[in-house]
């Protein structure tokens, strides 16, 4: 066997609680052999019949949310409410598209000039190659597996290399729910056996969400072998405020937005983009929020504690950001502390006074940092939320709805909103631009990805 390279690492003590082997060559085929071979009958079963069991495995993940929440938190930090919403989150993915997905994926009759019947079909395309990340263990699988399994995919999943619990979870999960052997493929692969799988002929497509390091690495993989991939990679959202008549509400929202996931989300709002006229105000109320916070069990949420991050490096990382930030003139107005080792605890910080000669300026900074910055006009607001090479997501605020949505319109990104941090839910589409990646997960554009848009015409 080879060496253990997936393992469970208790980020709020730092203890290896379990190890796994990754996979072997030997089974790294035998899982594309399955993959391929459930594919040639999964593809034929009438879609309302596999929308049966897509429900099925939703109803499951919402049975044992309490059990998958403590997994989720043992293995990388996440407050036990959190997680335990993640997991009836995803019961709502699964049976969105167990009940949308027939309409979605039926065939559409188009204009014909020529005098026969023409129609575009959606058709399934074949095995599929996920790649999934630690900072939403059942989410980020579920958006992706969801409508590909109500398509006619097959599915072969690697998890990130500290969820190995959540990943035997899940395929536990599609078992028990009557998904066929080999439709959903767990396997621990290491990175050069992802390139194997990537380059092999029986694979049509791949799904990442990760780092914009690992989609470039993906991404040329795919296109290296003609492969269609979806990546869903790093983000630097705004939070544009350009009037308040309650800071302190604005603010609340702003501050529990960041912090959701201890900062660790991708479409967090990164950025926080104030109108001068109350920036100060602003600033005070999330230093309040953020000060005298102490290191908690993340199992027991008691008040006034924080959760780890996923990792010590994860930590440290982040605490070199904000501390070349502050070496280089910004303000460090609370939190910011690096806790001893060998757990992942890093205070909530708020910062401002950040500028372009900083790293903060930017880079991600995927933890809890609430950077703040002061401008003057909506114009000035547009053009900093968009001195970005990402594009996920991002929002603007305003008692002026017709003012917020004018800046909104401007923003160079995936996903806009308009007085709300933002739009989350099954039917809602989810993606980027720029180097946030492209491709669209969740609501009606989450099953036009790995798609065949087959045209089929019947002449006269």
């Amino acid at each position: 066997m080879s060496a253990p390279t997936y393992k469970v690492l208790n980020p709020a003590t730092g203890e290896v609680v379990e190890e796994f082997d990754a996979a072997t060559d030997e089974q790294v085929e035998q899982a594309l052999a399955a993959a391929q071979t459930a594919y040639e009958s999964w593809q034929d079963v009438d879609i309302n019949e596999r929308a049966k069991i897509v429900s099925k495995v939703g109803a499951l993940f919402a049975e044992r949310a309490a059990e998958l929440g403590k997994i989720m938190t043992t293995e990388m930090g996440k407050p036990l409410s959190e997680a335990v919403g993640e997991a009836e989150f995803c019961q709502e993915i699964f049976e969105y598209f167990a009940t949308e997905g027939p309409a979605l994926a039926a065939d559409q009759e188009i204009k014909s000039f020529s005098g026969g019947k023409a129609i575009v079909q959606k058709r399934p395309v074949g095995p599929l190659l996920g790649i999934m990340p630690w900072n939403f263990p059942l989410y980020q699988v579920a958006r992706f597996a969801a409508p590909n399994l109500m398509l006619g995919n097959t599915i072969i999943l690697k998890h990130a290399e500290s969820c190995p619990r959540s990943a035997l979870a899940i395929q536990e999960i599609m078992d028990e729910a009557g998904v066929p052997a080999g439709v959903y493929n767990n396997l621990f692969a290491t990175h050069d056996q992802i390139s194997t799988i990537i380059a092999d002929p029986r694979i049509q497509g791949v799904s990442l969400t990760g780092s914009e390091r690992a989609g470039a690495i993906i991404g040329e993989q795919a296109g290296r072998n003609l492969k269609k991939a979806v990546l869903e990679l790093g983000g630097s959202d705004p939070f544009v405020v350009l009037d308040s008549d309650d800071v302190a509400g604005i603010a609340e929202t702003a501050w529990g937005f960041r912090i959701d996931n201890t900062g660790q989300a991708c479409n967090s709002n990164k950025r926080m983009i104030v109108m001068e006229d109350i920036f100060d105000d602003f600033v005070a109320e999330l230093t309040q929020r953020a000060s005298g916070l102490k290191a908690g069990d993340p199992m027991k949420e008691e008040e006034g504690t924080f959760a780890p991050m996923s990792s010590r490096k994860a930590a440290e990382d982040l605490h070199a950001q904000v501390q070349d930030a502050v070496s280089k003139g910004a303000t460090l107005h609370a939190g910011g502390v690096l806790h001893d080792g060998p757990s992942a605890y890093y205070s909530p910080a708020v910062l401002s006074g950040v500028t372009k000669d900083m790293r903060a300026y930017y880079e991600e900074l995927f933890g809890p940092v609430a950077v703040v910055y002061k401008v003057s006009s909506d114009e000035e607001a547009t053009e900093l939320a968009n001195d970005t090479i990402y594009g996920l997501g991002g929002s603007v605020h305003s008692t002026d709805v017709e003012r917020a949505s004018k800046v909104a319109q401007k923003l160079q990104s995936g996903m806009t909103n308009v007085n709300a941090a933002s739009a989350e839910g099954a039917e809602m589409p989810f993606g980027g631009v720029k180097r946030s990646g492209f491709g669209r997960e969740l609501g009606p554009l989450g099953m036009d990805e790995f798609v065949n848009k087959r045209l089929f015409y019947v002449g006269e």
